[in-house]
């Protein structure tokens, strides 16, 4: 044995062959602090081992390393001293990696991101399975490589696809690896240790030339400056076009790649080291990291209560077979639970199988899937009229038109149906779980599932807790959830639950300014283009639907009286009550068309100003923003003070995926601790006057002064 650390070991595995093996106590390996000192400890060994002719680098999991360890990084930032020692440091491990007087071979399995990808660079050769995913995803983290990837991989692979690859952050095959040349060969998984072992004895032997291999790692770019500049110049336009203002790190990365390109090894990893401890800095980074752990944390939730649950779900049944139905009934089916798809009329079951049929035409096209994989998961859908065939699924997917009364209707008449044990759950957006329980004689196995639509691009689920509600019926729904590939989050249940209800009082704070004459259009552009919203409060109501909006505005009203009132001359519905519903009719505050080309196209509809008298009063954007989130981020704080939600890292992970609220703000709770409690209320106070959904609670004041934070634990 030539070194023998808790996550790293090295022998020899054959006569001057050494096999430095990466195999951590966890499920996967990753670079922690602990990692990298162990790693730098085991080259050093290397480095001085006699007879040593070659090198492979081996993971003994089905995954490769996964990068760094995230869940050091808040810590670590907090201190920029400790920062800049800490990247300069671990940088330097993966030169002594890079300069051993031997050839290396990376065996790369499963992931290899991020300080993974970053490894098999400094070796000479990198061979992969089949299995291999690799890529550099630090941007989606506010970050950029920090292990030397910014200037390794425009060396190896061209700068023009490591820009792609690195201001991107995606992932990509083993194939598509070997196509831009950062693989040398793909194999076989059973395949790949035999692989890199002959690649290292050819090297070793002299049949590879391996140190011209290596030699372009170690100097300026061998890319001519008009190549150069017009791969910089296209980059950096395609950045700012997709990226914008709010994410600085692909701009951070280009800058640099740019710097580093001219220079030796080590003022290139200067460069790299000097612009990732910028980034660490900053509040895109703070709030990306902070979504990972968030996600981290719901995602261990999920996995726990799937162990908890004592009822596995085998096959399912959605009722309702509109757009919402066809959408959960494919989900179901795609992710290998066999669905049957049941309503009460023949071309509603037309739609939802042709809305499953439309989703995955789409995929062959793009090359996800195949033909094969289409018809089994079209096979995988029963389509059907009669109740009896539902009686022996496991559970039952209500989505039918929001009524509680036709709900309730639907929901006992399949309990009537169904087996004793079978789980019953409702896919409604606002209404009372507890009170859709009333219509069960055995609510202890009804809950809500609230799906998103489109529910195949929308990542979360809502599992709603009725107050009959077991504890095994939650643990089944998360756990198909999960199955689904979906993020559940469990909450409580209210009025609106937890998205929704924090939703419309954003969605009233924009109606008051536009009854106050503001331009819609003007709002939608500062929330979009300042805040960072996927889509205005207008033009997410157009999409909603006007008619779904106005009618939730009745449900809050009921559980929220005071503070969110119904208001029959709101903007919201006047245009419901002039027939104008939005995207689904084509007018909405925006008028909906296709041009010539018949490409959709969004107008904004001039009768809707003279509708609502809207005089151009102007606000400024702070203004715009603060009242839009003053109103949502008080509800979240009122949502988690009444235990709908568990967690502020809960709740900022569902806006993330059930709202598109901006990654680069990291949520609500996030949003809020940026700025600061103090400075949140004192905003807050400014427009008590305005109504109690603008005013803090007592909570918050406290939460303030004690200096604590939201987001501790």
């Amino acid at each position: 044995m030539i070194y023998q650390g808790d996550s790293i070991q090295v022998e020899f595995v054959e006569d001057g062959i050494a096999e430095l093996q990466f195999a951590a106590a966890g499920s996967v390996n990753k670079f922690d602090q602990k990692t990298l000192e162990e790693f730098s400890n085991a080259l050093s060994k290397l480095a001085t081992t006699d007879n040593l002719r070659g090198v492979i680098v081996t993971s003994s999991k089905p995954t490769f390393i996964v990068g760094a360890d995230i869940t050091e990084f808040l810590t670590l930032f907090a201190d920029l001293g400790q920062t800049k020692t800490w990247v300069a440091k671990a940088s330097r491990v993966f030169d002594q990696l890079e300069d051993l007087s031997v050839p290396t071979v990376a065996a790369v399995t499963g992931f290899a991101l991020g300080g993974g990808c970053e490894a098999a660079l400094a070796c000479d050769y990198r061979v992969a399975d089949t299995t291999a995913t690799i890529g550099l995803p630090e941007v989606k983290l506010g970050l950029i490589p920090g292990f030397g990837g910014t200037m390794r991989l425009p060396r190896i692979i061209g700068p023009d696809n490591a820009l792609e690859w690195i201001t991107t952050g995606k992932n990509n095959s083993a194939t598509d690896a070997q196509k831009v040349g950062l693989v040398d060969s793909v194999v076989a998984p059973e395949k790949l240790r035999e692989a890199a072992l002959a690649i290292v004895r050819q090297a070793a032997d002299g049949e590879l030339d391996w140190q011209a291999k290596r030699q372009p790692k170690l100097e300026p770019l061998r890319a001519n400056d008009t190549e150069l500049t017009m791969t910089l110049v296209t980059a950096k336009g395609m950045v700012a076009a997709k990226a914008g203002k709010h994410y600085p790190a692909p701009h951070a990365a280009i800058k640099a790649i740019e710097q580093g390109a001219r220079e030796h090894r080590e003022k290139a990893l200067n460069a790299e080291n000097e612009a990732f401890v910028g980034l660490t800095q900053t509040d895109a980074c703070q709030a990306m990291v902070g979504i990972f752990l968030a996600d981290q944390k719901v995602k261990g939730k999920a996995k726990k209560a799937a162990k908890q649950a004592t009822k596995e779900i085998k096959r399912a049944a959605v009722l309702g077979a509109g757009i919402m139905g066809g959408g959960i009934a494919y989900q179901s089916a795609y992710k290998g639970v066999p669905v049957v798809m049941k309503d009460i009329r023949q071309d509603a079951l037309d739609l939802g199988m042709n809305e499953a049929s439309k989703i995955l035409g789409k995929l062959v096209e793009r090359g996800k899937i195949d033909n094969k994989k289409l018809a089994k998961v079209l096979s995988s859908i029963t389509p059907t009229l009669l109740d009896e065939s539902i009686k022996d699924v496991d559970i039952v997917v209500e989505a039918v038109v929001e009524n509680p009364d036709v709900k309730g209707k639907v929901l006992a008449q399949t309990e009537s149906v169904v087996d004793k044990d079978a789980i019953i759950v409702s896919n409604t957006s606002t209404i009372s779980i507890d009170r859709l329980a009333k219509n069960l004689k055995d609510p202890s196995r009804f809950c809500g599932m609230h799906f998103f639509n489109p529910v195949h691009k929308m990542p979360l689920v809502e599992v709603i807790r009725g107050k009959d509600t077991s504890d095994e019926t939650v643990a089944a729904v998360v756990a198909y959830a999960a199955r689904m590939g979906k993020t559940a989050i469990v909450v409580n249940d209210c009025p609106g639950f937890l998205v929704n209800r924090v939703l419309f009082p954003y969605l009233a704070g924009f109606s008051l300014m536009v009854d106050e004459g503001v331009d819609f259009a003007g709002i939608d552009k500062v929330m979009e283009k300042q805040f960072g919203w996927p889509m205005g409060p207008a033009y997410l109501s157009d999409v909603v639907g006007i008619d779904t909006a106005d009618h939730c505005t009745e449900v809050m009203a009921e559980g929220f009286p005071s503070r969110m009132p119904r208001d029959n001359s709101s903007a919201i519905a006047k245009l419901a009550e002039a027939g104008r519903y939005g995207q689904k009719n084509g007018k909405g505050f925006y008028n909906y068309g296709v041009d010539k080309k018949g490409r959709p196209v969004k107008e904004k509809a001039p009768e809707v100003y003279e509708m609502l008298g809207i005089s151009g009063k102007e606000l400024s954007a702070d203004e715009i923003i603060a009242r839009c989130m003053v109103p949502m981020v008080n509800e979240c704080v009122r949502c988690l003070e009444e235990d709908i939600v568990a967690s502020a890292a809960e709740c900022d992970i569902a806006l993330l995926y059930g709202l598109g609220f901006p990654p680069f703000r990291g949520g609500p709770f996030r949003y809020l601790e940026t700025m600061g409690l103090d400075k949140f209320i004192e905003l807050a106070d400014n427009y008590a006057h305005l109504g109690e959904m603008y005013q803090v609670t007592d909570g918050l004041r406290d939460m303030a002064k004690s200096g604590k934070s939201y987001l501790a634990g």
